[in-house]
């Protein structure tokens, strides 16, 4: 094995972490007999020479190499470099990539394409693995052939073969996962795949290949769905529930009709006519738990995986259950009615596992789309008192995202608040401490029973990072938190760590308006110490504009700050000034050098401060109309608001608003504001439109394939409410 390894000059060539020199270690390494070490060599292969899932020379080096490692039968642990491979190849790299590449990603999207190239030449040794003794092996093969092998028809018919012969139910589920995935790269195949899909869904010996038909259809085929799919999948789910584990062969399954192995009325192309496949985003393969065998716990990433995954699923009978339902959903899509059903159902369930697997999902399938959740945020409330720690706490994270929409569980979030007052707030290892994720959800919905779990807060020694922000979620309400909060202020050394410890308290004392902190305010302005010291003085300018007149004896040091013109803390004095005072000519001078730093933040800074002036700071007006043309969008969308606000003109300001609208989602909440200001949006006017178009549209406006911010719900949800409070007419001024 390995012949010619130690010729390739890998010295010469680099990964994530520098030479690849170490590579033929790693590659001598999965195939040790210690599994410890294949673990160890398994995870430097992801870590450094497949590093989130880039490709390098080295990468394109190793592809001889591992498939000698799979074609091995004394090689153990072979279905986690079958996954290897899988992922090196699997990339797709469509023309509209091809057309954006820069000079710099050439070599990387050439990798890429020799990668792809190379392990798909190689892809026909994975037809002999699907029938591999290891079932690891077998598990990872269908879905290698999916992904990588040119004759998907060939592919589809293997699957179809030994389908009625696989003795193991999860590899089962891969086969019939693998043909999702044909179907989703090779689009005229996906009504061929549908209806075979079709007849597994309702025929197949097992609920849970009937679960796994559904959830690929779902994604591939998602119009063959039954009309009545809530109810198939619950009683599925109620099927495997009630059913007893499952044994290892899982019984034999031989479809209705010989469909298994062919289609006798439709032809099936050859290798010159096979349809082209369809580029489709890639899915990476990452090293999990396979549940074959016995394995060591390392400290690797890929051990600290199989780890997670085997404490999540110990005493599950079908831990793959969870992994269809979620493919399910995300094939189901934009069907909220039927997710929301669906999730509903789960969270009823008496099995505690595919209750928490339902929250997670549910808080998914709220982040994502808008609908009407009161049932399902109820019942997801209605685990915060389950005995089940974990259960408890992922429906309290879930709620935390909801903000309003969380109003359904407000009940069980202050019951379970009372309930144990000791987990009011977090500490860590490393870090300042922080609220609980159930006082924050309490204090997002403004409820008052949050209260004195934050006046428990501003009693300890150190004060949670993110009481001001609960503080400004609650409102009046918290107000009797104000004296706490004045006093702790007073009490922060003015050292290295002062915005760390301030910075809460100032946040809170902000949103209160606190004038009477006032004097603590200036201790801290003043003194603010070297280190973060900018952003100190800005925390506590912003509390200082907050009190308004209330600060008054704060002008001397507002007017000294305001004497440094052209600097962001100047333009922050100003607008604090302009905000205590009401001078508008003292303030007018340095917010106009602002807008002409260097800077953009400095910029959009000084033309949301003129914008707060209003008609007093009509001079500004053709200075800020300049700006309507700027390559910032950011700065464009700032303008134009100070614009309508200073000169009362929209209709120009109404043009740059709905043009940045359509090029960045992102601003759509800040322009949502303007408009609504502005108000009432004329029927049938381009606002008009935009707006009632954003309200019918069922995708938040900030949903993100793979990844999502904490306040996304919040935004989407602050957004809708603006375009109808547009639409109604309950602004100053009018948009025509």
């Amino acid at each position: 094995m390995f012949s010619g390894i130690d010729e390739v000059d890998w010295a010469s060539m680099e990964h994530a972490y520098g030479p690849a020199d170490d590579v033929p270690e790693l590659l001598r390494g999965l195939a040790s007999a210690d599994p410890a070490e294949r673990e160890a060599a398994l995870d430097g292969m992801y870590g450094a020479v497949h590093h989130q899932g880039d490709v390098y020379a080295c990468t394109l080096a190793c592809i001889p190499f591992l498939f000698e490692l799979v074609v091995d039968p004394g090689v153990q642990d072979r279905g986690g470099v079958v996954e290897l491979l899988t992922s090196i190849g699997g990339f797709d790299l469509d023309e509209d990539d091809e057309a954006e590449i820069d000079e710099d990603e050439i070599e990387g999207a050439a990798n890429y394409a020799m990668a792809a190239a190379a392990v798909t030449a190689g892809a026909g040794v994975f037809f002999e693995l699907i029938a591999d003794e290891d079932p690891g092996v077998r598990l990872a093969a269908p879905l290698a052939l999916a992904t990588l092998h040119r004759q998907p028809v060939r592919v589809l018919a293997l699957l179809r073969e030994r389908l009625p012969v696989e003795p193991d139910e999860e590899v089962r589920l891969a086969l019939v996962e693998a043909a999702g995935r044909v179907a989703l790269r090779h689009r005229p195949l996906a009504e061929r795949v549908g209806k075979w899909l079709g007849l597994l869904a309702e025929r197949a010996g097992s609920p849970g290949l009937r679960l796994a038909a559904l959830a690929q259809l779902a994604r591939c085929s998602p119009d063959g769905l039954p009309g009545d799919v809530v109810p198939v999948v619950s009683g599925l789910l109620r099927e495997m529930r009630s059913a007893p584990e499952e044994s290892g062969d899982g019984g034999e399954y031989t479809p209705p009709g010989g469909i298994a192995a062919r289609e006798d009325d439709e032809p099936e192309p050859g290798p010159d006519t096979t349809p082209e496949a369809e580029p489709v985003d890639p899915e990476p393969v990452a090293p999990v738990e396979t549940g074959r065998g016995e394995h060591v716990a390392t400290p690797t990433l890929v051990g600290q995986l199989r780890s997670l995954s085997a404490q999540e699923n110990a005493g599950r009978g079908a831990p793959w259950a969870a992994d269809l339902l979620r493919t399910l959903h995300v094939g189901l899509d934009d069907r909220v009615g039927d997710r929301t059903a669906l999730l509903a159902d789960q969270l009823r369930s008496p099995d505690r596992r595919q209750r928490i697997d339902a929250v997670r999902m549910s808080g998914g399938l709220i982040r994502a789309w808008r609908g009407p959740y009161e049932e399902l945020v109820a019942l997801v409330g209605e685990q915060l008192s389950d005995r089940e720690p974990r259960l408890a706490e992922a429906a309290s994270h879930v709620l935390e995202e909801l903000f309003g929409l969380a109003a359904p569980a407000a009940d069980a979030l202050a019951a379970r608040l009372a309930a144990d007052p000791g987990s009011w707030v977090r500490t860590w290892a490393s870090g300042p401490p922080g609220l609980s994720s159930t006082v924050k959800a309490l204090a997002r919905l403004g409820d008052a029973r949050a209260v004195p779990a934050l006046a428990g807060a501003l009693e300890l020694p150190q004060v949670a990072h993110d009481v001001g922000f609960a503080v400004g979620h609650l409102g009046a309400t918290a107000r009797p938190l104000a004296g706490a909060l004045r006093r702790r202020l007073a009490e922060v050394e003015l050292d290295e760590c002062a915005y760390d410890r301030a910075s809460p308290l100032l946040a809170g004392l902000t949103a209160l308006r606190a004038g009477e902190a006032a004097p603590e305010v200036l201790r801290v302005l003043r003194g603010a110490p070297e280190y973060r010291g900018e952003w100190l003085r800005t925390a506590a300018l912003r509390a200082l504009g907050a009190f308004g007149p209330a600060a008054r004896e704060a002008i001397p040091e507002l007017r000294a700050l305001v004497r440094r013109p052209g600097t962001a803390s100047a333009t922050e004095a100003a607008e604090a000034l302009w905000a205590v005072s009401g001078d508008a000519d003292e303030v007018l001078p340095v917010l106009i050098e602002g807008l002409q730093s260097d800077q953009v933040h400095d910029r959009r800074a000084a033309a949301v401060a003129l914008g707060a002036l209003g008609p007093r700071a009509a001079v500004v007006a053709p200075r800020l109309r300049g700006l309507l043309a700027h390559e910032e969008l950011w700065l464009r969308v700032d303008a134009a608001i100070a614009l309508w606000e200073v000169s009362g003109r929209t209709r120009e300001t109404v043009g740059a608003l709905l043009t940045a609208w359509e090029q960045n989602r992102h601003v759509r909440v800040r322009v949502a504001e303007c408009l609504a200001r502005m108000g009432p949006v004329p029927e049938g006017s381009a606002a008009a439109h935009v707006l009632r178009s954003e309200l019918v549209s069922v995708r938040r406006h900030n949903a993100m394939d793979g990844g999502y911010g904490s306040h996304d719900i919040h935004e989407d949800e602050k957004l809708l409410a603006l375009c109808r409070q547009a639409l109604r007419g309950t602004g100053k001024g009018s948009t025509s």
